[in-house]
């Protein structure tokens, strides 16, 4: 079972995208975030309204190399899926190779497999996410999840 891959290259120092992993959650990914990613053994949770989140314990930090996050506790309560919890113990591996004036940044997010029930919309969601992040580094704006 092959986990969900997703690379980008974007227009930016390695050092900012690294960044943006440990630090600007927010700016990116989603507005409902709470907790800390820029130290091993730390926890944080991302919500995506009501129904859905996913807490997650840094796992390994590697400066401007490598970030890593096990989710512990997820909700994708999400009308149609019957196994709202699918990413409890997968891991969202981050990898980051510096390209002189740009970074290629691989996500892996290991568990996230075409067998798992909720796979077409998470993968969706990544891909979007991932835009997100490319823009707000890119451009100073990126498109996170709005807290309502």
């Amino acid at each position: 079972m092959e986990s969900f891959t997703l690379s980008v290259t974007i227009n930016c120092k390695v050092a900012q995208v690294f960044k943006a992993l440990t630090a600007e959650i927010p700016q990116w990914w989603t507005q409902m975030f709470e907790g800390v990613t820029n130290e091993v053994g730390s926890s944080f949770t991302v919500r995506f309204g009501e129904s859905v989140f996913k807490t997650m314990t840094v796992q390994e930090l590697v400066e401007n190399q490598k970030v890593v996050w096990q989710v512990e506790d997820s909700l994708i309560n999400i009308p149609g899926l019957t196994n709202q919890t699918e990413w409890i113990n997968t891991t969202i591996i981050w990898e980051l190779e510096n390209r002189e004036e740009a970074t290629l940044l691989h996500l892996t997010h290991d568990g996230l497999h075409p067998e798992v029930e909720c796979y077409g919309i998470c993968s969706a969601g990544w891909e979007q996410f991932v835009k997100s992040l490319k823009a707000y580094l890119e451009t100073g704006k990126g498109t996170p999840f709005l807290n309502p």
